[in-house]
This record gives C-alpha cells, sequence and structure tokens, in this order.
C-alpha cells in the first residue's frame, strides 16, 4: 500500500564478485527470506505451472502508491478470463475496473495517499468486483489468527487447489516487509505459483517500482500473513492478512 521507507536498490553483480552498496545506508533490494524469479527459473521451466503462465501476462504495476488492491484484484480477473476474444475488446484496466464497480470508497483508499484495504474489505471488494465484470464466481476466504499447524495445512491445501487450474486465482493480503526484509506493512499482490516440493510460493508483484516476482517459503508468508499491522499505519492498525480465493467455475 503506502511505502514510507525508501531505498536506492542495491547493484547485483555476478556471483564472483562482492555486491557494493550505492551508499552506508544502501541494502540489498531482497534480504533472506525472498529470491528473484530472474535468479530462480527451475520450477516454471520443469512444472506446468498454470497459474504462472496465465496471470502473470495482466499483473500490471499499481496505478498508485495505494492501489495495491485494486491491482490484484484487476489482475486476478484478467489471468481468469485471459485474453479478449474479439479485436475491438480491451483488456480490463485498474482505473475501468474502479469505475465498473462505483465505489467510492475503494477509488478513495486506492487514490494517491490513501489509506489502503482492510482484510475484509478485500474480500467485499473482490466478490463486488466479480459482479461488476459479470464473472460469475465465488470466493473463499483463508485469514488465521496464528502461525499454527492447523492454518499452515489449510494454506498448503489451498496453494495446492490453486496449482491444480488456472480457473482460479489467489490474492495475498501480507506484510511485505516480512518478506522482502524492507517495508513494514500490509500489502496485497497475486500468488503466481506453488512449488509443493520445495514449500515456496511464488509472489507476482503488483509493486513494481521497487521488485519483479520472487519466491518465498510457505512458513515466512505465514509469518507476514498473521504479523499485525504497526500504529504507524493508522486505520490499519493491528489488521492481519490471509488468502482471498477466488474459485474455478463449477
Amino acid at each position: 500500500m503506502r511505502r514510507i521507507l525508501c531505498c536506492t536498490a542495491a547493484a547485483f553483480l555476478t556471483s564472483t564478485l562482492p555486491v557494493f552498496a550505492q551508499d552506508a545506508d544502501d541494502y540489498a533490494k531482497l534480504g533472506p527470506n525472498a529470491i528473484s524469479i530472474a535468479t530462480d527459473t527451475d520450477y516454471l521451466r520443469a512444472s506446468p505451472a498454470p497459474d504462472y503462465w496465465a496471470f502473470s501476462p495482466f499483473t500490471k504495476p499499481q496505478f498508485t502508491t495505494s492501489a495495491c488492491s485494486i491491482a490484484t484484484v484487476t489482475a486476478a480477473i484478467n489471468g481468469i478470463k485471459g485474453q479478449p476474444e474479439w479485436a475491438s475488446q480491451t483488456i480490463l484496466r485498474q482505473p475501468e475496473l474502479l469505475e465498473l464497480t462505483a465505489s467510492a470508497e475503494w477509488s478513495s483508499l486506492s487514490a494517491e495517499g490513501g489509506d489502503g484495504v482492510k482484510f475484509q474489505q478485500l474480500a467485499d471488494l473482490t466478490s463486488l468486483a466479480l459482479s461488476a465484470t459479470e464473472l460469475d464466481r465465488t470466493t473463499t476466504v483463508f485469514h488465521p489468527r496464528a502461525a499454527d499447524d492447523a492454518a499452515r495445512i489449510e494454506m498448503m491445501q489451498m496453494l495446492t487447489d490453486n496449482e491444480a487450474t488456472a480457473d482460479n486465482a489467489i490474492m495475498v493480503y501480507f506484510n511485505q516487509g516480512v518478506v522482502t526484509g524492507d517495508w513494514d506493512g500490509p500489502h496485497i499482490s497475486l500468488i503466481g505459483a506453488y512449488d509443493a516440493a520445495q514449500e515456496r510460493v511464488l509472489i507476482l508483484e503488483v509493486d513494481q517500482e521497487w521488485y519483479i516476482p520472487y519466491w518465498t517459503s510457505v512458513d515466512v508468508l505465514l509469518e507476514a500473513i498473521v504479523k499485525p499491522t504497526s500504529a504507524e499505519h493508522g486505520p490499519l492498525e493491528g489488521e492481519t492478512g490471509g488468502f482471498v480465493m477466488i474459485n474455478a467455475a463449477k
């Protein structure tokens, strides 16, 4: 949502050379809990990965610093629908989806400097967007209170179901800094793949001013989901995250 800690990206050199920050206050782009897709493509090369191929073309940068929710929902709907059939048809854009939903609240929360959405708002606005785009789908919500075994099992089952087909989509609400080692704040992006053998998840980032897609472990993502939002984020204080899943057609 709103980034309040700014940093300059560290230079990535070859593995045989040291990495030097551009200034004394700089640090590596990703911390130890995330791996860039650019340096780890093995799973996508060896597996069908239907979600990645369906959704990555439609995952666009959030159009304001507070618009991660609308960017992610737009990418999810576009990925499920696929490329329009006719030459006269355009691909759904974030401002267009806001207009279709006619939600003054979502527009305000997603505007530059907006507060961003709470988890339940993400679930409710996703349902509103599905109705506005005439996509007849239900949603499933995963909103754990603790990073315990039961939550982990439920999370992995949803990821498994999601990885089996591109006809569904998972949007994740999480503390971005737990994963990237940078900003301590709530964020929303799309799940792009689940590597069950290594128990890791690919995040298709909409925060593309700062990141490209990256892998993180199931356990790190679960910790990022249950970490409460700090007081500095005002009305989002105490907010925790989870999954909002757009279910496959029946």
